[in-house]
Parts: structure tokens; sequence; C-alpha cells
């Protein structure tokens, strides 16, 4: 696939088939994402691929396998979500967090090496390795965009980066920023459509 085809058609599918993802094309997939900037030129990242049904059940344990759509409305409200377009795709994100990341072909867990507490930066510079990350998961979705991959992030809540620690027992200065579920789309899968957005809008020449 095209760069910039990979690009337009990349978007975040929920809905998987129930089959693997060939091991020659995750490692594919993640090669992309090492080529991603990183602020200190080492590369600081590790990757746990999960294939194991069971072992992805342990990992996800924490996150509800089911939520009703009067609980969806309920937080969407307490959000103060307006826009129709937003909420209708988070009436189809939320209730499907579990089972994106159970029935995924393989479910992609990136980590990042931080030395200091993510959540208590004292500069902008000590977040580089959060940022670092995000540019490997961006190539991560575009390759598998380009090997005609669905995929889904879910940033852990609450107690599920101790959980996953205990399952996976990773070094305690790796964090893990998202699951990656990664897996052939369903062929039902719904067309959420974007907001329209219109670069001659968003875009500034010389100042604002």
């Amino acid at each position: 696939m095209e760069f910039y085809d990979a690009i337009n058609s990349r978007r975040t599918i929920r809905d998987f088939e129930d089959s693997p993802v060939d091991t020659e094309t995750v490692k594919r997939v993640l090669k992309a994402g090492l080529k991603a900037p990183t602020n200190d030129h080492m590369r600081n990242w590790e990757f746990v691929v999960v294939t194991d049904k069971q072992i992805i059940a342990s990992i996800i344990k924490k996150i509800p396998k089911k939520t009703s759509e009067k609980r969806v409305e309920f937080i969407l409200n307490s959000w103060r979500m307006r826009d129709e377009v937003q909420r209708k795709m988070y009436l189809d994100a939320i209730p499907k967090q579990y089972k994106m990341l159970y029935k995924s072909g393989c479910l992609i867990l990136p980590f990042f090496k931080q030395t200091a507490p993510l959540l208590e930066p004292k500069t902008l510079s000590s977040l580089n390795g959060f940022a670092s990350i995000w540019c490997c998961i961006e190539n991560i979705l575009l390759a598998a965009a380009a090997e005609r991959l669905a995929a889904a992030i879910r940033i852990p809540l609450g107690d599920e980066p101790r959980h996953i620690a205990e399952i996976i027992r990773h070094p305690a200065n790796y964090v893990l920023p998202c699951y990656i579920a990664i897996g052939h789309p369903a062929a039902d899968t719904p067309d959420i459509v974007q907001n329209p957005c219109d670069l001659e809008t968003k875009l500034h020449i010389n100042q604002w």
C-alpha cells in the first residue's frame, strides 16, 4: 500500500475476525514502530506480543466485560459531551473495550523506559520518553493499515497498570502507555464517520 493510502485508510476498528495474525506480519509492523524518532536515540522500547487467549483474558481481567448503553450515556453526559458525531463514536467504543482486546489477532503491549515519575514532570522534557513512544505507536498503527489489518488502542485505567505488572512482570522503570489490538477486521464492523477537518482552518503561516 502506498504511504498516503495507508494514512487515508487508517482508522480505529474495534471489531475483529476470530483469526490470528501471522508472526512475520507482526514483526514487520513492530519494525515500523522502531523507525520512529526517539528523544535520546536509544529506543528504550520493549514490546510484549500476546496471542494466547488465556493470557489475554488474564491481562484484561480488570476491564469490564459489558457496559450498558444507559451507563455509557451517563458517562458521556458527565463529560458534558454534546457533539453528536463524537457521542456516536464513544457509544460504539466504550462497550467494546474488553471484546476488542480479547478477540484481536494479537495484543501488543508497548513499553517505554521512564526514569522519573511520569505524572510528576518537572519540565516538558520530562515527558520526552512518553512523547517518543507515541511516535512509535503511530508508526505501528500506520503499518497495520498498510498490511490491511484493523487496529484499536486503549489507555490503561485505574489499577490496570498494577495488574498488568503482576501478570507480565515487566521492570518497574518501564511504563505501558496503551494496549494495541491488531487483527483482521470483521465483515460487519460499523463505519463510524469522523467530523470533517479542513486543513485551511488549522493552518497558520508565519504567525497565528
